[in-house]
């Protein structure tokens, strides 16, 4: 039920409420999280980031979700890049080696190649994410929403027992 509350909420989100910059904010964080390991300083940054900005957080967590059922498929390119930057790459060996004797440096895990790569490649991809969740945002609004509000299936939903539980047990909690 948890679960179900957050993805009405972002579609919700989807609809009105928030900006679209709010939403694509609150999913490129979800999206940063998602992407590289949680227990790193940089993973703890992006989590405050989601929590204290004024961002979206349902589109936070579905921008988790999305991105960590996809992010260990790309473990192994994650590891190539992470493997080229910290071994291949001779003038940036001094940067690494006085990084790790820093106090706090190691805390993020860059020594590892997966977080490395993971990190650099969320890096390069912020951006483009954000970008194009926002166009998306802003063209579901115009454009499909309406649409969407025509299925049938999404009809029979509206109309069932559990939908209308759940908007009710939303608007007292909105109270």
């Amino acid at each position: 039920m948890f679960w179900l509350k957050f993805i009405a909420k972002f579609f919700k989100a989807l609809r009105a409420g928030d900006t679209p910059g709010q939403v694509a904010a609150g999913f490129l964080f979800g999206f940063l999280i998602g992407l590289m390991p949680v227990t790193t300083l940089q993973g703890i940054f992006f989590w405050l980031l989601l929590l204290f900005l004024n961002v979206n957080l349902a589109a936070g967590f579905v921008g988790i979700i999305a991105t960590s059922l996809i992010a260990w498929v790309l473990d192994p390119l994650f590891h190539s890049l992470g493997f080229f930057l910290l071994v291949q790459i001779p003038f940036l060996r001094g940067i690494w080696e006085a990084l790790y004797n820093m106090p706090f440096a190691p805390l993020t895990k860059f020594y590892n190649t997966v977080v490395m790569g993971s990190f650099v490649s969320a890096l390069i991809l912020a951006t483009p994410v954000y970008l194009a969740m926002k166009k998306f945002v802003v063209t579901y609004r115009e454009k499909l929403e309406p649409r969407v509000q025509k299925w049938k299936v999404v009809q029979a939903m509206k109309g069932s027992a559990l939908f209308k539980w759940v908007d009710k047990v939303q608007r007292i909690g909105d109270l």
